[in-house]
């Protein structure tokens, strides 16, 4: 297996795969894998095929994700593992940053050179065997260390990032209000505001689509 044919399988669905690593014990993938592939979206690629393809049911995203890649894995002799899956949860977040050079942002979303904060990963593909041209993580540096000004932690109106915690409650009230519908219709506000890859930006209906399931979480 190389890394183009699995980045070429994916690419019709508007996912990307997005580095891989070799796992160690300590990754909690199964015993029996030799590689890992993560998988996920970056800007509005995905939004495309999955709005003309979405059905009108609960998690939507994520039953779509399941049935485009659970055969995309099928195809490549792959083992598809996904975010949502649990209790218990894998620990993406900790896969991410072993795959590609991705940091923990002022306001706890996973932050990309490149994508900034408007990128998300789908799901990983495991595999038993060795997969060529699986490129080592870049040694490129945390973009919100640079960042002196950091707008995301004083743009929310209702102040619901200090850096340290993010207030979830009064987040998901302000949704519910009508000085909230800027944050829904468009997403969050906080968001927006970081400069890093702003040309990667979620469409509006993307970006209401997934704050309408945030605030039908809560």
């Amino acid at each position: 297996m190389d890394y183009g044919s699995i980045a070429g399988a994916l690419a019709p669905h508007g996912l990307i795969a997005r580095g891989g690593f070799r796992p160690d014990p300590e990754d909690g993938l199964p015993a029996d894998a030799v590689a890992a592939v993560m998988v996920g979206n970056a800007g509005p690629a995905m939004w495309h095929p999955f709005s003309g393809a979405r059905s009108d049911e609960p998690d939507a995203m994520n039953r779509w994700t399941r049935r485009v890649l659970g055969p995309i894995a099928a195809g490549l002799s792959a083992n598809a593992l996904y975010p949502f899956d649990g209790p218990p949860w894998y620990p993406f977040q900790r896969w991410a940053q072993r795959a590609e050079p991705v940091f923990p942002s002022p306001i706890g979303m996973l932050i990309h050179p490149d994508f900034g904060l408007w990128h998300a990963y789908r799901g990983v593909l495991v595999f038993d065997e060795a997969v060529e041209g699986l490129p080592e993580a870049a040694s490129t540096p945390n973009p919100c260390e640079s960042c002196a000004e950091q707008p995301c932690l004083t743009t929310c109106p209702v102040g619901a990032f200090s850096g340290e915690s993010y207030d979830v409650p009064a987040c998901a009230e302000h949704l519910r209000t009508d000085q909230g519908a800027d944050c829904l219709l468009l997403g969050c506000r906080a968001r927006r505001a970081c400069p890093v890859g702003r040309d990667t930006t979620y469409l509006p209906e993307q970006a209401a689509f997934h704050m309408d399931a945030f605030l039908a979480s809560r």
